[in-house]
């Protein structure tokens, strides 16, 4: 973590404000845009990309996906532009937070995994292209997206060891913590094998 030099007030402030910036359901607001139906009604109920892709619109996946990273970014550089890099990680751990619990629909929110990797790209690029391309090998590799997602957020903190980045170890193991517990019951399908693979129907 880096060093907590900001005004307590000022850190609860972006803490408010990551968190309400990640609590917009992207994938809620895109499908219902998109005259998809509420995406809570299909496959998981989950808001995130991978349920709004069963939908069978890939745009709306993508769109969901991006923003769903995005809101994370924007968090972290407006709070490191108008603050400091201790109140960056706090609105971005905010922002994490407000995706996986938004209080506008009731604390149900996604698992976090486009969120995830949008904070570490915003808070070291080089730490959030590595947990990109695990992402992207072990769905490759294995064709299942929570395998890779657990993959890319749990080896998220050696990476950011191995790149000289231990500012943001802390909080790479707290958010890693926080998705795994998210994905509790795909962790049970996919040790009962029982988990769907990606482009399965």
């Amino acid at each position: 973590m880096p060093l907590m030099e900001s005004p307590t007030a000022l850190l609860i402030l972006w803490a408010v404000i990551g968190y309400l910036l990640g609590s917009i359901p992207f994938g809620l607001v895109v499908t219902r845009a998109m005259g998809l139906g509420d995406v809570r009604a299909i496959g998981s109920g989950n808001i995130g990309a991978t349920n709004v892709l069963r939908t069978g619109s890939k745009g709306a996946a993508l769109a969901t996906l991006l923003l769903d990273a995005g809101k994370a970014i924007a968090a972290v550089i407006l709070a490191r532009i108008f603050a400091a890099e201790d109140a960056a990680q706090i609105a971005g751990a905010a922002a994490f937070a407000g995706h996986c619990y938004p209080v506008w629909l009731r604390f149900r929110g996604g698992k976090g995994v486009a969120t995830i990797l949008g904070l570490l790209i915003a808070l070291s690029w080089p730490v959030g292209l590595a947990a990109c391309a695990t992402w992207l090998v072990a769905a490759f590799a294995f064709r299942y997206s929570s395998l890779a997602a657990l993959l890319a957020a749990g080896l998220a903190p050696a990476w950011a060891l191995l790149l000289g980045e231990g500012r943001i170890v802390l909080l790479a193991v707290v958010l890693a913590a926080i998705l795994y517990a998210r994905h509790a019951a795909n962790i049970a399908r996919l040790r009962a094998g029982t988990e769907p693979r990606i482009g399965a129907k």
